[in-house]
């Protein structure tokens, strides 16, 4: 397993609650994925999402996005945790 950031980009501001819910809806996909998402951070002005992800790869992390709510991470960078 690996750690993933994932950025999408959403055209116009995005609101929490929808972040919320798209990421309740990723958290009952996960599972036969083999998949963890953890933690998200939003910039609802600037349209960014930030999702951080436990993975075995970055394709399995976007498959979960895709089939939970349809949006699927514009880039997904490979990360290590620091201390």
């Amino acid at each position: 397993m690996a750690l993933f950031m994932d950025v999408h980009t959403i055209d116009g501001p995005v609101g929490m609650e929808d972040v919320e819910k798209a990421h309740a809806a990723d958290l009952q996909t996960q599972g036969p994925y083999d998949v963890r998402y953890l933690k998200y951070w939003v910039d609802e002005g600037q349209g960014k999402i930030f999702c951080l992800v436990d993975a075995p790869d970055a394709e399995s992390a976007a498959t979960v996005h895709r089939e939970a709510h349809g949006l699927v991470a514009d880039e997904i960078y490979r990360v290590d945790e620091g201390a």
